[in-house]
């Protein structure tokens, strides 16, 4: 195992099959003269030069999949963190601070039944989030590519190119997509003047499907009421960062999709697509390339 960039391209020369991590370098093409497949440990692979693999005939499979229950799990967890206020009761729990009861029903914390979630990107992890938050009383709205298969659990699925159409019914918009050319900056200030006064967003996505001066002009305004954030448009979030002087919002390291099962779901990934490779098929599980 490579812990850094120069024993990575040292060990590299004798490689025919690497699992990548945040390590990945493109010297690593003329560095690995017998490479012919890369597991990638993430979903997303837009960080690989996708047209110099094509050209070396390197295949590229991601790990699409393997924390789909997890990221849909950590959405739901920052949904239920802000409807319930559970950040603002651990900054009062430090500051040893018991708050009174709330006279005011429009400042409680609110319940999950009832309410409207929009999914932005019905994939494994939309589809996740859709059960998960189908059994707790939610109407559930989904953007799709694909409308022809919906899942069950889905109340409305509207094309990806409809998203303006069906903010405005939304009481939490959760993004679950991956990041494409499409889905860059999709979250601006159009999407925001959209959505229903007081909405909630929660991203599990890619920092860059939002605009995120768009996303604080919003919360400054209180056209967003709250934010959970996975993600942000640059990681590390900068000390200098709005976002972090913001009571409602949330913001988790980009760990939604770190458990301690997932190193070894990646690594019976990368198995079954060694063993498929060695037998000469045609197709790898969340081939790219």
């Amino acid at each position: 195992m490579a812990r850094d960039v120069e024993t990575m391209l040292d060990m590299a020369r004798e490689a025919d099959a690497m699992i990548v991590s945040g390590l990945w370098r493109d010297e690593l093409l003329t560095a690995a003269p017998h490479l012919r497949f890369i597991q990638s440990i993430s979903a997303g692979v837009n960080h690989f030069p996708l047209a110099a693999m094509r050209a070396r005939g390197i295949r590229l499979a991601s790990a699409q999949g393997v924390n789909s229950g997890a990221v849909a799990e950590h959405a739901l967890a920052l949904m239920l963190a802000l409807s319930r206020h559970l950040h603002l009761a651990r900054d009062r729990q430090q500051a040893k601070t018991w708050r009174p009861m709330i006279g005011n029903p429009a400042i409680r914390e609110r319940e999950l039944a009832g309410l409207t979630l929009l999914i932005v990107g019905l994939g494994g992890i939309g589809c996740k989030l859709a059960g998960f938050t189908k059994a707790l009383g939610m109407r559930v709205l989904a953007t799709k590519r694909d409308v022809s298969d919906v899942n069950a659990a889905v109340d409305q699925v509207v094309p990806a190119g409809d998203l303006l159409s069906v903010l405005p019914q939304a009481d939490i918009v959760a993004l679950t997509c991956p990041l494409t050319p499409e889905t860059t900056g999709i979250i601006n200030a159009e999407a925001f003047m959209a959505m229903k006064e007081g909405a909630v967003l929660i991203n599990v996505a890619r920092g860059k499907v939002v605009v995120e001066e768009a996303m604080i002009t919003a919360l400054r305004a209180g056209k967003l009421s709250a934010a959970g954030l996975d993600c942000v448009d640059i990681e590390p979030l900068p000390a200098t960062s709005p976002l972090w002087a913001f009571d409602n919002v949330l913001i988790t390291p980009h760990s939604a999709g770190e458990t301690r099962s997932y190193e070894a779901g990646v690594v019976d990934l990368f198995l079954d697509n060694f063993d498929r490779l060695t037998r000469g098929e045609t197709r790898l599980r969340n081939e790219i390339v």
